[in-house]
């Protein structure tokens, strides 16, 4: 079974305390059992203050996160100090040197401060609150922070965004440790969307539009039904009722991507769906998520996952005869 260590901070919001417990918690095999084990710890193994008025009380302390495969650095809003130069507390830097190489690191929203501030997103993609950007822009130059995401993978650390961007990162690594079917079945559980289109820019404080001004929400839902078809980006516009630059201006303020993008991403997760639970060939998902053919779905998941659609069927599919035959 699959370890978790949810490392609670002092000043922790109980909602993102609580987000892991109840994503991974809610992520289950065909027989109902647990995918993952979960323990909430703190670096000394002492109670911390929550930022909600009472102590939040740990049964375990550094050593959980030793033994865990993923280590989940909640928010803190009594760290401040840190955007101005202060070092992480003794406590906390002997806690991270716990944590074994090869470990997935994860941080929910502000969690971000301690990961940089400990050296380890240097030259590396991130995200965190949109709030915070410009204070932790400044305060972490050698980060390459991405404020218009919802969350960031970078492979063996991931970054997520304010308050429920912690959700939707919890849900895309119960996907990518267990598949669709399992995630979308643990965000039912909790009643939230297994994925939301787009990113944080969609949230950022901006002048709100006049209520007369069209949206792009019709043309994202008339292009859902038609993902398998070629749908151009004039098309979307002319759907939309708007020149091709207001349509891609207007999607982008809206979805926080370009229309390409969004479009991409949507074939990406049919196709992903479809390996995942049908025995189809990979010409035939190609051709219903969209792509047209496996070559350039073949080329799609290479960019965005780092893998073929036969090694990633295999994945999900290990002891099926037609992709254990086929070739890479």
């Amino acid at each position: 079974m699959h370890r978790i260590a949810v490392l609670a901070l002092e000043g922790v919001p109980p909602f993102e305390l609580g987000i892991p417990s109840r994503v991974f918690g809610n992520a289950l095999d065909g027989a109902g059992n647990p995918l993952y084990e979960l323990t909430v710890c703190t670096a000394d193994g002492q109670p911390v203050a929550s930022d909600a008025g009472f102590t939040v009380g740990v049964s375990a302390g550094p050593e959980a996160l030793a033994a865990a495969d993923t280590v989940i650095i909640t928010p803190t809003h009594a760290m401040d100090e840190l955007a101005h130069g202060a070092p992480l507390p003794r406590a906390l830097v002997d806690a991270l040197a716990a944590i074994r190489p090869g470990t997935r690191l994860v941080s929910l929203c502000t969690g971000s401060y301690v990961l940089a501030a400990a050296g380890l997103l240097d030259g590396r993609p991130a995200t965190t609150h949109w709030l915070h950007a410009p204070e932790f822009q400044r305060a972490f130059p050698r980060v390459r922070l991405d404020e218009e995401v919802l969350f960031v993978d970078d492979g063996d650390i991931l970054t997520s965004a304010g308050v429920a961007a912690g959700v939707d990162l919890c849900l895309y690594l119960v996907r990518q440790d267990h598949g669709t079917a399992v995630a979308n079945r643990a965000a039912r559980l909790c009643v939230v969307p297994p994925w939301r289109d787009g990113g944080q820019a969609q949230y950022i404080d901006r002048p709100v539009p006049e209520p007369t001004v069209a949206t792009t929400t019709a043309t994202r839902a008339w292009a859902l039904e038609r993902l398998a078809e070629p749908v151009t980006l004039a098309e979307l516009a002319a759907h939309a009722r708007m020149s091709l630059r207001t349509f891609t201006r207007r999607f982008r303020d809206e979805v926080g991507m370009t229309p390409v993008q969004w479009l991409t991403a949507q074939r990406l997760d049919i196709a992903r769906h479809l390996l995942e639970a049908s025995d189809l060939p990979v010409d035939l998902v190609a051709h219903r998520a969209g792509f047209g053919s496996a070559n350039s779905l073949r080329q799609h998941m290479r960019s965005a996952l780092g893998i073929s659609p036969i090694a990633y069927r295999r994945t999900f599919q290990p002891h099926d005869p037609a992709a254990a035959a086929a070739p890479a």
